[in-house]
């Protein structure tokens, strides 16, 4: 069917990119488009997956409520999505090789990273908040982690001779690899967190990260006496969470904001269900909280970093459909009708579109953001709006997090956050804290490498090959890749003149952005087609997502509460910076 549409298309002369077309219906009709064809053409499940015993029927828990594994999402399919489950893949499997050396560091991944990722002045996105920034690890810290590898299977990177990492070669503990069947050439990997938009960074993965983090008293998480996260008892200088690998003060702003959102919605519920007990309470808060962040990241964070009218428009209403926010308040807070494209995605059709659900390699890879990191902070007095300390990034991550946070009230702490911007996603804006970035075990990486290495390692197609598989036009020279001449020539340099050998991660920084959007429209293709699919296939974002699961009063927290809610409930001093604030992860008021 699409074969023909597009025969269609090509012969009215209709093929052009959607930016290109001269209204916002044509745009979106072309994105709509677009869609539909990488859901056909751009999803391929992997071998791999270990075995598990499930009985043929679920526990009654699992009809009700998210398991803490992951499991049973699907009753078809209790293993779909579930922790320890596998990545998937945007490209047919057998055109994906995890690169070995000489290959795997050609050109030298360093050379990359010093070259054409590190920061040589910052680059501010000035449209964003750098509570954006941290957003999307905090978000991060849910979907995906691979998993630390072993610290003797190590990549060896060689380095120049005068370069001054203090180890030479550099080492990289590898990506632990699920065995792959006879002849497959596409290496297949491991999520330890669940694959499905269920706060795992907030709540944990597994019976046990999850029972860690709970009173066991009235549903609720556990949190001080300050009305802060309690401290890891592993890790000093880091907060007892879900998920606190590459911690820092962003996140745990976030992490302890959805602590107490949660908190107070088991408030409500016990309140209005007070026959309910401490593990219904938990469950459905847990519940609502979750479909809370998926809509907050739908409908406020990414329109806030994609704002062009056809892409913010598209995203929202994945959510709430073609009538909007404002027809379900009409219709009592529920959908219109029943259909996706009108009502939205969210309580309506459960769709695998023909592929098991899961999290794919290059979703990982489109979201290597950490350029959105700036290396120098500012701390600000709400009230006054004075600066009261100058920092570098190292000072407010890792084991330094809560010593640092302990100076300053929780206001102040997200009030300077919601003044100051985050990098933009370019080239030349890498942080070069982050160059230089030592672990909460001590170890000490150079991220920017790394993520080169990983995409390489992993099998994820270079930058024109990436391209060419999601049917973009596919650029022949330097210069077709960006217009900034400088930037052309230095890639032109490093890689030797190969355009084909170009890494994702530099093609994508290196694009010229269309306006609105703040990543490249390379990367807006794997969101395109991943963003409703992870509602599309959760259970309980579709079918389950009703008063008769959540609650009415938990189903409403879900669709009646916005950040700037959510901000204000637990730091109402944050009013004033709030006031007349479109979107949160926007620049908020300076107070003087």
């Amino acid at each position: 069917m699409l074969d023909k549409i597009e025969d269609a298309l090509k012969k009215a002369g209709l093929t052009r990119e959607w930016d290109k077309y001269p209204t916002q219906a044509l745009q979106m009709a072309k994105l709509y488009y677009d869609r539909e064809s990488l859901r056909a053409r751009n999803l391929f499940d992997t071998p791999g997956e270990p075995q598990h015993d499930f009985p043929a029927d679920p526990p009654p828990e699992a009809l009700r409520a998210r398991m803490p594994d992951g499991s049973w999402n699907d009753l078809s399919d209790p293993a779909m999505g579930m922790a320890g489950s596998r990545f998937g893949r945007n490209f047919p499997l057998d055109g994906l090789e995890a690169e070995q050396p000489p290959r795997l560091f050609t050109p030298s991944p360093r050379v990359v990273a010093r070259e054409l990722l590190q920061r040589d002045v910052f680059k501010p996105a000035t449209t964003l908040n750098t509570l954006a920034a941290a957003w999307i690890q905090f978000e991060n810290h849910n979907w995906f982690f691979h998993g630390r590898g072993e610290p003797d299977d190590l990549i060896e990177v060689p380095l120049a001779a005068d370069d001054p990492w203090p180890e030479h070669p550099m080492t990289i503990r590898r990506t632990p690899e699920l065995a792959r069947p006879e002849g497959m050439r596409c290496p297949v990997f491991r999520n330890e967190e669940t694959h499905w938009w269920d706060a795992s960074q907030v709540y944990g993965s597994g019976d046990d990260k999850q029972a860690a983090m709970r009173t066991f008293e009235d549903g609720k998480l556990q949190i001080g006496a300050d009305r802060r996260l309690l401290e890891n008892s592993e890790y000093a200088g880091i907060d007892h969470t879900g998920m606190f690998q590459n911690y820092w003060t962003g996140v745990s702003l976030l992490h302890t904001l959805f602590t107490l959102e949660h908190n107070a919605l088991c408030d409500a519920l016990k309140k209005a269900y007070p026959d309910l007990g401490d593990q219904r309470l938990f469950e459905l808060g847990w519940l609502a909280i979750s479909a809370l962040i998926a809509k907050i990241h739908l409908v406020e964070w990414t329109p806030g970093i994609l704002s062009h009218p056809a892409t913010a428009w598209g995203l929202v209403n994945t959510w709430w459909g073609l009538t909007g926010e404002e027809a379900y308040q009409r219709f009592g807070n529920a959908r219109p009708v029943n259909s996706d494209f009108i009502s939205g995605q969210a309580g309506g059709k459960h769709d695998h579109f023909g592929v098991p659900f899961q999290f794919t390699e290059e979703f990982v890879s489109v979201y290597r953001m950490h350029a959105l990191i700036p290396d120098e902070w500012k701390f600000y007095s709400l009230k006054t709006g004075d600066m009261i300390k100058e920092v570098e990034f190292t000072e407010i991550q890792g084991k330094y997090t809560r010593g640092f946070m302990d100076e300053f009230s929780m206001p102040d702490l997200f009030y300077s956050f919601g003044v100051q911007h985050p990098g933009a996603i370019c080239l030349k804006n890498y942080p070069k804290t982050l160059m230089n970035f030592e672990r909460i075990d001590g170890e000490l990486t150079d991220l920017a490498t790394l993520d080169v290495v990983r995409d390489r390692e992993r099998g994820v197609p270079r930058y024109t090959k990436f391209r060419k598989g999601l049917r973009m036009p596919v650029p022949k020279t330097f210069g077709d890749i960006t217009s900034n001449k400088q930037w052309a020539r230095q890639m032109q340099e490093v890689y030797d003149n190969k355009i084909d050998d170009v890494d994702p991660i530099v093609g994508m920084y290196a694009e010229d952005i269309i306006p609105g959007q703040g990543f490249s429209d390379t990367a807006t293709r794997i969101f395109l087609l991943m963003a409703a699919r992870r509602v599309n296939s959760d259970r309980f974002l579709t079918t389950d997502m009703r008063p008769e699961v959540y609650t009415q009063v938990g189903y409403d927290w879900v669709q009646k509460t916005t950040m700037t809610d959510i901000l204000l409930r637990h730091y109402p001093e944050l009013a004033p910076a709030l006031s007349g604030v479109a979107n949160p992860f926007g620049p908020w008021n300076a107070v003087r």
